[in-house]
């Protein structure tokens, strides 16, 4: 039975394009008390908005909201087709937005709830790009210059057109602000050559560790295009340059597949942004053969379910480094904090910004200072959902980039 006007009274599936496309579920309860969620699956977003609308909604209606584990499970356990994407999509806005009315109706932010700080703020890293080395080696610079103390290092390719990671065009805003989820009635194409990027990506971590210095955290994302023997041959060349981590070097499908890297590389190897569940990361945990869980709050069924796997890590010295890039709504980005700052194993988080237009339809309590982020000290997650301004950027479908080979065969992306 639910106490103090707890009930579930609305359940809505706010779906808007505020500088890019975000899917929110928000939740209030009969004393009015409002929930909010991520429900944001870039390129596929209105399968997760069918999914909460047309089946999930009805259920809640009249449950009460303080129930978050039963209503986890409920969701998780009583619908037979378990796991994927969009089920854990669905699954984790709606545990965001009931811890985020618990921790309203509590009067405290949500990491109160969650066992408190662990830490007074979380190391975030930057995103810098260059179509040649010393363009990249200026927007490590700009990173530094705006406060960050750690920075992912994306590449373009000789003879590459279009490589992950680096945008089509120079920023004319003199920021990392690159979104691959193109508007247009189908996707893009990138193209890739695994021989040519393993010849040149270690001279351009030469070139960067040359300018900067041994002490800067670095990172790199090879976004699953590698094979394992490929992989570890790249670990194995930047083990001089000193990785935070190597993130995504091999499709984390096969999770065995990352045996033969760890045995060649001493490389950090972080895996995971599209994992969704503990069931993912039975191997990699148990053989320790991953160093962070890259996993975002959004995509991973919730606090609660995110909270198990970086529980199951911990206990293997692994370490979170949850997935923040801007194809997570600030919602998502604000629990992400919330956890972040109260579990022990934290590592890093990834932070990109997000644009003005964006931050206009949510507004954040969440701070960014000398390096470090914090999820503030409002009630609840601290985000508000601006209906006035979302409802004037209508919903506007983008595709993600498909990627190929020089023979046209389709390569992972």
């Amino acid at each position: 039975m639910a106490v103090n006007g707890s009930t579930i009274r609305e359940v809505e599936v706010l779906v808007a394009s505020p500088g890019r496309t975000f899917v929110t579920l928000r939740i209030t309860t009969e004393d009015g008390v409002v929930g909010l969620g991520d429900a944001t699956l870039n390129g596929r977003e209105l399968s997760v908005a069918a999914y909460l609308r047309d089946h999930v909604a009805p259920m809640l209606v009249g449950r009460d909201a303080h129930r978050i584990e039963d209503t986890w499970q409920l969701l998780y356990r009583g619908v037979y087709w378990r796991r994927g994407p969009v089920t854990m999509t669905a699954i984790s806005a709606v545990d965001v937005a009931l811890w985020d009315i618990k921790a309203r109706v509590a009067g405290l932010p949500l990491y109160q709830l969650l066992g408190g700080a662990s830490r007074g703020g979380l190391l975030a890293y930057a995103h810098a790009t260059g179509h040649d080395t010393p363009a990249l080696i200026d927007s490590v610079r700009q990173s530094l210059d705006e406060g960050f103390r750690a920075v992912r290092v994306q590449t373009a390719v000789p003879g590459l057109d279009h490589v992950y990671g680096v945008p089509a065009a120079p920023s004319s805003s003199g920021v990392y602000d690159y979104e691959p989820a193109v508007r247009g009635e189908g996707p893009t194409v990138d193209d890739w050559d695994t021989r040519a990027y393993l010849r040149y990506v270690p001279g351009v971590f030469e070139a960067v560790r040359n300018e900067f210095g041994p002490e800067l955290p670095l990172l790199h994302d090879a976004h699953h295009r590698l094979t394992p023997r490929d992989a570890a041959q790249l670990g194995k060349s930047l083990e001089p340059f000193d990785l935070f981590w190597l993130e995504d070097v091999t499709p984390a499908d096969n999770q065995e597949a990352l045996r033969l890297v760890r045995q060649h590389t001493t490389t950090p190897l972080a895996i995971g942004e599209v994992l969704t569940s503990v069931w993912d990361y039975q191997t990699l945990i148990r053989e320790q053969l991953i160093d962070f869980v890259r996993s975002s709050v959004a995509h991973a069924g919730g606090i609660t379910s995110l909270r198990r796997i970086l529980d199951y890590a911990g206990m293997y010295q692994i370490r979170s480094g949850m997935h923040g890039a801007t194809d997570i709504s600030p919602v998502g980005q604000a629990a992400a904090m919330h956890l972040a700052l109260a579990i022990h194993n934290f590592g890093i988080q990834e932070y990109m910004k997000h644009s003005a237009v964006s931050l206009e339809a949510f507004r954040t309590s969440f701070t960014f200072t000398d390096g470090y982020l914090h999820p503030g000290d409002e009630p609840g997650l601290g985000v508000e959902y601006v209906d006035e301004v979302a409802e004037r950027h209508e919903y506007v479908r983008a595709y993600l980039p498909v990627n190929r080979l020089k023979d046209g065969t389709v390569h992972d992306w």
